[in-house]
Order: C-alpha cells, then structure tokens, then sequence
C-alpha cells in the first residue's frame, strides 16, 4: 500500500515532544495508532518496524518520545516517569483530535513493556480510546522488582536505595539528577540487569546512533510504586494483551492476572523472554498478531 512519513511536534504541558506521524498511501481519514517506547527507550530503537507495517497495511500512526527523551523538549533529561509519560499519551491524542485528516472516533493505544503500562493506564482514563494492544506489558513494580532484588542480593538493593534518596536530595535543592544506568549485565549494577537487559536493549538501538544510557535514579521509587494492574479493570475498549512465558523483567504469571481483569481482552501467552518481539519471528507473529487486531477493532 505504501505511506508517508512526516516530522512533527505537540505540546505536552507546554513543551514540544517529538513524534512521527504515518499516513498511509490512498486512505481518507484513517484511524490512529498512538506509540511509545518502554523503559527509557527511544522511537526509533525498535519501533519503526512496527510502525511501518502498521501504516503499510491503512493505519495512520503517532510514533513519539516523551518528553526528556530524544528531540523532545523537558528537563530534566532522562527522567523515566510513569506520570509524565501517561500525560504525554494523552497529550498525542488530543493532538490527533485536532487533526481532519484523521477519524478521530478509532484512535488505538500501543505499547511494549513499560509504555504497554502507560497504554494501559491511559485507555482506562480515556474513554473514547477505541482499542488497546499491549506486548510484554508492565502491570506491577513489586512484580518486576523482587526478582531483581533476589537475583541482585542487599547489597543492590542498599546501592539502589542510597541512588534514589541521593538523587531526590538533588532534586530537592535544585541541583542535576544524579544519574545511573538504566541497563547493565548481571554483574553490574543498573536499574535493569537481568540475564538479557543488556543485549537486549542494545539488539535495538540503530548502529551509529549515540543514546544516552543513564537516567535519574528516582526512576528506581517510581517503578516499585507503579502498578497499571489496578486500574486494569477500567479498561472498556478491546485489549490485545500479548504475553512472553520466558520474560525476565515482566512476570508472566502478574500479566495474566492482569489480563483477566479486562472484560474485553484477548490474551496471547507465547515462548518467548521480554526482547523477542522487537526482532526475527516473534516480530513478525506478533506484529503480524497486532495488526489483526487493529484493523479488527478499528475498520
């Protein structure tokens, strides 16, 4: 079918942030797919697959970074902020709302591990959100936390902690964010250092392209605190929820509990650990999974 891609900003609580807006080729006012990456991640490190066969196949799609990240305005730099993110969802859609070339009545919400949360969230805050899919969802900090703790030992867990009050001390008086890494082996110390983070985060970044690997320790708080599951409920649109058996960061049992708290959902549990759909052929079954289901709850 083929599409267009155009460079484009909207405001989010008065700062600019950064998006992609793909309209495919031949279709009046198509319905909109909102998009955002995970856990300190950028749009287009991983994402543009998805994007692209979505607009290829007659769905317009909102591909953005949040602001702090990327070529999006707000400081401070790097903050991974459940709040900050939902709100910047929400600012997508009303910014799509504006829009005529759009059918503002069939805009869905997509995300991958921690934005599979904010997706969440939002659709039950929101609703005129026509659909929701999700893969290797965050629904629970204390869920994804304990197994880093337990991996990890006291001595992250007293490290962790002496990072996030540092860094709100800082905060408090005005001074820099005092950052660490957001991904790490095992043997190293990060907010993420499961078994694969690393590889995993770096399977995805473009070559070349120079990211920024550290964010605000406070992230750390913020995680344990956010917990999507207990709004899953509110969520009245159709949900596509598609889970990894294998996960290391999301547990797969708490995104099946979750699941079933959504009246409309469609669960899809499959082999595979918390990077797999970003590449190869769990990409291409599980976009291919996604894309059935968008132009099933929007056309």
């Amino acid at each position: 079918m083929g599409f267009s891609r155009i460079d484009c900003k909207f405001k989010s609580h008065g700062e600019n942030c950064s998006a992609w807006l793909y309209m495919p080729d031949g279709i009046v006012k198509p319905p909109l797919v909102v998009m955002a990456h995970g856990f300190g991640g950028l749009k287009n490190c991983g994402l543009e697959p998805f994007a692209e066969t979505f607009a290829d196949n007659g769905l317009a799609v909102l591909l953005f970074d949040y602001r702090g990240f990327g070529e999006s305005e707000g400081r401070p730099r790097q903050l991974i902020s459940p709040r900050r993110h939902i709100e910047d969802y929400h600012a997508a859609v009303e910014w799509a709302y504006g829009r005529k070339d759009i059918n503002t009545e069939k805009i869905a919400l997509w995300g991958s591990s921690y934005s599979g949360g904010h997706a969440m969230v939002a659709a039950a805050q929101d609703p005129k959100i026509a659909a929701v899919t999700v893969q290797v969802p965050f629904v629970s900090g204390i869920a994804s936390a304990a197994p880093i703790v337990r991996q990890n030992g006291a001595g992250y867990f007293f490290k962790a902690a002496a990072s996030v009050f540092g860094d709100l001390w800082r905060a408090a008086a005005g001074q820099e964010p005092y950052m660490i890494p957001v991904y790490g082996a095992p043997d190293e110390f990060a907010m993420l250092n499961t078994r694969d983070a690393k590889t995993g985060y770096e399977a995805l970044i473009p070559p070349g392209l120079e990211v920024i690997k550290v964010a605000p320790a406070r992230a750390l708080l913020t995680l344990i605190l956010y917990c999507p599951a207990r709004v899953a409920s509110k969520v009245k649109c159709p949900a596509l929820i598609i889970a990894g058996e294998k996960d290391s960061l999301i547990p797969f049992k708490a995104v099946k509990k979750t699941a079933a708290k959504i009246r409309h959902a469609e669960f899809v549990p499959l082999p595979i650990d918390h990077f797999d759909p970003y590449l190869g052929e769990p990409f291409q079954y599980v976009s291919k999974k996604q894309l059935e289901f968008l132009k099933a709850n929007l056309y």
